[in-house]
């Protein structure tokens, strides 16, 4: 009994955001006029529509806590995180469409190239850190996305078309089965999450903590802070696939644009607006990039992604600890959040040279 009750208040509020947003499309469906039993049954033309919003938001959030623990827990600055997401998209809609794979077995697949993957970026661990690391994994990304947009490759990848044609599973099928989806994107989020706060918990992400603020010091200490951050990759891997194979089943093309360094800049911006190392903050930050998005491109048309790149580059200049980090700290704090941003980036001894 006390477990239960630990857990439930441990995890009381990304329990309410469940039950909130699982009750959502029900409670939309009223407004518009359709019963439960129509909205259950996919029937409900303006609640199936925030179905849709809400597992693209979902998808991003997932993809967007993958790298917040990589980045933002364990200080590891990759711009080749798009490739496990990308990764794990293409292979599974390969599985699917070339090889007619049930679905079960393009997960076993999925689980196999996100270990590969993370092993490959791994590698580089124990010989690069800070800038270096970052361009490495920023060099590996890009071999991955001239492969996907090679013409060679444009029978398995579809090239610069993207790879479209992909059959849905039935029973998960978004077109069908959209409210399923739904509920099974919001599912492995929540998942995800708990999972996340239990390692961070652990004594794996408390080391992984450490070697963020000062991997000397803890290697003085004893701790092989390669192993822990192969570890970490391995889990962030994984991660950004399965969110890659949700995006592949709910998407009617797998567009090669997820394969370039803009994705991962994506990410980055959701955990920014969030907040870093928060990893409430990825939920957050997804919401409010999906919606910024969704409206502005509603108003301002053609010119929506300029005035997006400005609110963002504003909204990380006077909110350096994002939305969740602000509201834990009491105040934006701006002179200390860019400090802080400064040596999460490996700009620090940049700024001291100038100075």
């Amino acid at each position: 009994m006390k477990t239960k009750q630990s857990f439930l208040s441990r995890y009381k509020g990304i329990l309410i955001f469940f039950a909130v947003m699982l009750l959502l499309p029900f409670v939309i469906g009223l407004f518009e006029g359709s019963n439960p039993l129509e909205v259950w049954n996919n029937q409900g033309r303006f609640s199936k529509y925030l179905e849709g919003i809400g597992i693209e938001i979902f998808i991003l959030a997932i993809f967007a806590l993958s790298y917040d623990l990589l980045f933002g827990i364990t200080g590891l600055m990759s711009f080749g995180h798009t490739m496990f997401f990308a990764v794990a998209a293409y292979a599974t809609g390969i599985s699917l469409k070339t090889l007619g794979l049930p679905l079960w077995q393009v997960l076993l697949i999925i689980v196999g190239t996100s270990i590969v993957q993370a092993l490959l970026f791994s590698i580089v661990l124990p010989r690069v850190k800070g800038v270096t690391f970052t361009m490495v994994t920023l060099g590996l990304a890009s071999m991955f996305h001239i492969i996907v947009m090679s013409s060679d490759m444009i029978k398995l990848t579809g090239a610069d078309v993207g790879l479209q044609g992909v059959p849905k599973p039935a029973f998960i099928d978004p077109s069908i089965e959209r409210l399923r989806f739904y509920v099974v994107a919001l599912l492995i989020l929540v998942l995800v999450y708990i999972f996340y706060r239990r390692f961070i918990d652990s004594p794996t992400g408390r080391v992984s903590i450490a070697i963020r603020e000062n991997e000397s010091r803890a290697k003085m200490l004893g701790y092989n802070t390669t192993a822990f951050k192969v570890v970490v990759m391995l889990i962030a891997s994984f991660t950004a696939s399965i969110a890659g194979v949700l995006h592949t089943l709910y998407q009617p093309i797998v567009s090669p644009t997820i394969a370039d360094l803009g994705y991962t800049v994506t990410g980055l911006l959701i955990v920014l607006i969030g907040g870093i190392a928060t990893l409430s903050g990825s939920i957050v930050g997804a919401f409010v990039i999906k919606i910024l998005d969704l409206g502005l491109r509603g108003i301002m048309k053609d010119s929506a992604p300029l005035v997006t790149g400005i609110v963002y580059v504003v909204f990380v200049l006077f909110v350096p600890y994002g939305i969740v980090g602000s509201l834990k700290l009491g105040g934006l704090r701006i002179k200390e959040g860019w400090q802080m941003l400064i040596e999460r980036f490996g700009l620090k001894k940049l700024f001291e040279k100038k100075k």
